[in-house]
């Protein structure tokens, strides 16, 4: 359990200092960079929830 939540924690910390760095440095360069790190940035959290979630027991 501990293992998937550090796994799900790291993966949002990259979505979130993706988001920040195109959109407060590197927009400054490249537009077509920061667009194509925020694309990438929302792909993330869909994969960050699957693993948080991976082999998890259901009890109904």
């Amino acid at each position: 359990m501990r293992r998937r939540k550090v796994a799900y924690g790291i993966m949002m910390g990259v979505c979130l200092a993706l988001f920040v760095l195109a959109w407060t440095l590197v927009w400054r360069f490249s537009v077509a960079a920061a667009l194509a790190m925020s694309v990438v940035a929302m792909i993330i959290p869909p994969f960050a929830v699957i693993v948080a979630n991976w082999n998890v027991e259901r009890h109904d």
